[in-house]
């Protein structure tokens, strides 16, 4: 008998390649909205303040000091005024537009598709995670995640977020399981490892630029495709 009956995901940077579709997004923004123009040379100088800004941002969300719309609504205030720029001067619809590309993009990482066709015909798999529910919800469609999933578990629908136990708690008993049943699969260490952890649930952390990790997680993993060792 199989040791899980049931995975779980998470869906940024574990299956889809935020990264490129990010900066993807970012650099057509920087064309469409002539940003130079306001002097943000280039989407490269773009890109750079987005990172310098967006994960504070996301830190804080995670641990509940800033909500949903406070997020957006300053985001591109703060990658303006990181970048040097007038955060007055912020474009209206640069935070929806970059909001409808980015969630539109299809890239994914090395090995996703090819390692949800291994595990499909064993298991069902699940996604949680602590994106908003319109946009998670476009990423699967666009990128065609969506026919490997059953359950979609967001924060916004759960009112918690990673790494609180609730979260999962929320998903096993939504599918009638136990935590033995299930192993979390994510790349972030607090969020999706020391959140199994917090449910008693097995993890693997997905690692390909190896930055480790403080805690051990049941399994480590460089690339998607290593989950066909132990699935």
């Amino acid at each position: 008998m199989k040791r899980y009956q049931h995975i779980f995901f998470d869906l940024d940077h574990t299956l889809w390649d935020y990264d490129r579709n990010v900066q993807e997004s970012l650099t057509e923004l920087h064309d469409v909205h002539q940003l130079n123009e306001l002097g943000i040379t280039d989407a490269k100088a773009l890109i750079q303040a987005f990172y310098n800004v967006n994960f504070k941002l996301w830190a804080l969300y995670d641990v509940g000091k800033i909500d949903r719309d406070s997020l957006r609504e300053t985001r591109f205030k703060l990658i303006f005024e990181n970048a040097g720029v007038d955060p007055e001067s912020v474009p209206t619809l640069l935070e929806p537009d970059f909001m409808h590309r980015t969630s539109s993009k299809n890239y994914l990482l090395p090995y996703a598709m090819e390692i949800l066709d291994y595990l499909k015909p064993n298991y069902p798999m699940h996604i949680i995670t602590n994106g908003f529910n319109e946009s998670q919800s476009k990423k699967l469609h666009a990128s065609g995640l969506n026919p490997y999933f059953d359950l979609i578990v967001t924060s916004e629908t759960t009112g918690h977020k990673k790494p609180d136990a609730r979260i999962f708690q929320y998903a096993l008993d939504h599918l009638g399981i136990n935590n033995q049943e299930v192993i979390m699969i994510g790349d972030n260490p607090n969020s999706d490892i020391l959140g199994a952890i917090n449910a008693n649930i097995d993890q693997v952390y997905f690692d390909p630029h190896g930055k480790g990790i403080e805690i051990k997680p049941t399994h480590t993993i460089k690339h998607l495709k290593e989950l066909e060792d132990f699935l």
